[in-house]
């Protein structure tokens, strides 16, 4: 999530808030080469920085450890085939999908994996506290970790603190490799909190400054400078449902009788309220009893070192701009824990294992180089396990173009990048008068401050002030589904073979061009209250794009479309996308705005700047598919290509 204001607040939560890294090693879901104890590796659970020069000596056996200890479940390469199958529009088995049960039944740990598991943990000496269809859960002493895992549990210096990892790669027995897939936990960077949280008070607030234009072009800049040799207009105020619903061709669909799920970190504790003050003042339909609903943990955990009030505002983007656009679908709200990848994965754990939904928006991540193969081969499977019940999740890209200037390293964001997830891409969008689609570019924004003297913009074009992400994965091969659509260049840019190319479609990102919300925040007087203001991100795009897929389900009776990507390809060139570039109307396009300096009110100044759209990094947005904005935006015919004929 962005406001995108200059400078920006700290602490202001982004689309792709980062995951606690470095707490969480999988395996992976088949047996390694046995040692000469006959023991099998889980290859990973040595980290990198690890290192003999880094180690700090043994850990103290009594220390206390908490892990998870992750099922591979049965028949693996079965359950990948039939995601693939129940997937494919040219399948004989597209759509036939599996409920929870049976695909626990089929594909989930056997009772006989799970006590084995059980009884190995426990001869070791660590209790048992928890049992998943996921994983089991223990707390035990470091003697204890070490013996159920053949290895030594050193600390080791990093960043300037100390943290525990395993000195060699962690082992488990033969009787239960089948059944092991992760553990968590023997590494413990970085630190966890012990105890439980209470979620904290809203954030401070952020209020937009005028002026602004009512639709896009409605107000022009006219006494600033002119950019690229013309007058621009201000900022929009922000769009609502109306306006996105008429871009994206919603027609008469409203989502009836589809469930969206969102899964965020923390609850706002104001957002019912707040969303239905919303609709109310912005002409959204009124919620309905029953209509959002939420699934929260037992407890909170690291509610300062995640910020916890900064997720209020993603939950509450996510919940209105997907009921903006599908007004009659249900929202399942599903809360983790905290920032960290455990708490997430339980998230989606529960989407899937109770089935609460078809559709799931997701709005948060990390840069690829955070993650393994083994965590990567661990959401898969869980991505896969709500695919063969036709469960579709879809993923913000990111808000940093290809990351380069954040991370030093092109890269991608993980889970975006996985095979098994629609990554969702972001535009700056033009509604005009009368609810008018005119055009979108690829969202990459270059921002440039008008000068003392108010006569030109200094530096202009300026500097770089977010983008949507995209690009290759390192780690990914191509899936099947991409074939024929994404040029060669892209594809094969870190391997000859091919990879995974991010993302596959795209809706409004833009901040400039953003969504208007109201939540309930905190002010510098201490007052807490309801405000409104312009977001974007594509942790905008992505509850539109999943909100737009409850009005194509709904349009084919009901039924789900499930993971969507194969039908989106198999979409591809036709009239059903509109085909987005940089360049859009063959002039350079820019916006001006106005900010508070302190984010609220004027008492501190205001700062005036002139945004430069389609400036993404170096990705870009061109006919035909893209790293920006993948096969297009939905057009007009989108929603009714997925009627049932």
């Amino acid at each position: 999530m962005r406001h995108d204001r200059t400078p920006r607040r700290a602490g202001v939560g982004m689309a792709m808030l980062p995951l606690l890294a470095g707490a969480l090693v999988f395996g992976a879901p088949v047996a390694h080469a046995a040692d000469e104890a006959g023991r099998h590796g889980i290859a990973g659970t040595k980290p990198a920085w690890a290192t003999a020069k880094a180690d700090r000596g043994a850990a103290a056996g009594d220390s206390q450890v908490s892990l998870r200890v992750y099922l591979a479940g049965r028949d693996a390469a079965g359950l990948t085939a039939y995601a693939k199958a129940v997937s494919d529009p040219n399948s004989p088995l597209y759509g036939k999908y599996l409920t929870a049960r049976q695909t626990q039944a089929r594909f989930g740990a056997t009772e006989t994996q799970v006590a084995a598991v059980r009884s190995w943990l426990a001869s070791a000496g660590l209790k048992v506290t928890d049992v998943t269809r996921h994983y089991v859960s223990v707390k035990g002493d470091v003697t204890a970790a070490e013996k159920a895992f053949g290895t030594r549990l050193h600390d080791y210096a990093r960043g300037g603190r100390t943290y525990r990892a395993p000195a060699t790669t962690a082992t488990v027995p033969a009787s239960v490799s089948d059944a092991v897939l992760a553990v968590t936990g023997l590494d413990d960077a970085p630190h966890r909190l012990d105890h439980d949280d209470q979620l904290p008070q809203p954030a401070a607030a952020f209020v937009n400054s005028g002026p602004f234009s009512s639709y896009y072009g409605s107000k022009t800049a006219t006494t600033l400078p002119d950019a690229y040799g013309k007058k621009v207009p201000y900022a929009i105020k922000g769009y609502t449902g109306k306006q996105i619903r008429a871009a994206y061709g919603a027609g008469k669909h409203t989502g009836k009788g589809v469930r969206i799920a969102i899964t965020d970190a923390y609850a706002s504790p104001t957002v019912a309220q707040d969303a239905a003050t919303y609709a109310k003042r912005n002409g959204d339909a009124t919620w309905k009893r029953g209509q959002l609903t939420q699934v929260l943990p037992d407890e909170w955990t690291d509610t300062e070192e995640c910020d916890a009030a900064g997720w209020y505002g993603e939950q509450t983007l996510d919940i209105e701009a997907a009921h903006a656009v599908a007004p009659d679908a249900g929202i399942t709200y599903v809360a983790a824990s905290s920032c960290s990848t455990d708490a997430f994965y339980d998230s989606i754990g529960k989407v899937v294992d109770h089935h609460l939904a078809d559709i799931v928006s997701n709005s948060w991540g990390d840069v690829e180089a955070n993650q393994t193969p083994e965590s990567a081969a661990a959401y898969d499977q869980v991505f896969q396990l709500g695919a063969v019940q036709g469960i579709g999740f879809y993923f913000s890209s990111g808000d940093s173009g290809d990351n380069e200037l954040v991370t030093g390293t092109k890269q991608v964001n993980f889970p975006a990048e996985s095979a098994w997830v629609t990554a969702v891409g972001g535009t700056s969008l033009a509604v005009g008068k009368g609810d008018t689609y005119q055009w979108e570019t690829g969202w990459g924004t270059l921002a440039a401050r008008l000068s003392a003297d108010g006569k030109s913009w200094a530096g202009f074009p300026g500097t770089f002030n977010g983008a949507a992400g995209g690009g290759t994965s390192t780690t990914v091969p191509e899936p099947a589904y991409q074939k024929g659509a994404v040029p060669g260049e892209l594809a094969s840019a870190n391997s000859a073979a091919g990879n995974r190319v991010v993302p596959d479609i795209a809706a409004v990102a833009d901040p400039n061009t953003g969504f208007l919300i109201g939540l309930t925040q905190t002010y510098p007087d201490g007052s807490v209250r309801y405000g409104e203001s312009r977001i974007g991100g594509t942790s905008l795009a992505a509850p539109v794009i999943a909100a737009v897929q409850a009005l194509a389900q709904e349009a084919r009776g009901g039924k789900a479309i499930g993971f969507a990507n194969p039908a989106i390809y198999a979409k591809y060139g036709s009239k059903v996308y509109r085909d987005v570039t940089d360049i859009p109307t063959g002039a350079e396009l820019a916006v001006a705005r106005v900010d508070f300096v302190n984010g609220v009110d004027a008492a501190d100044g205001l700062l005036t700047s002139v945004r430069s759209l389609g400036k993404n990094t170096s990705l870009k947005a061109v006919k035909g598919y893209d790293d920006v904005t993948g096969v297009g935006t939905p057009a007009s015919g989108y929603v009714e290509s997925y009627r049932r004929r």
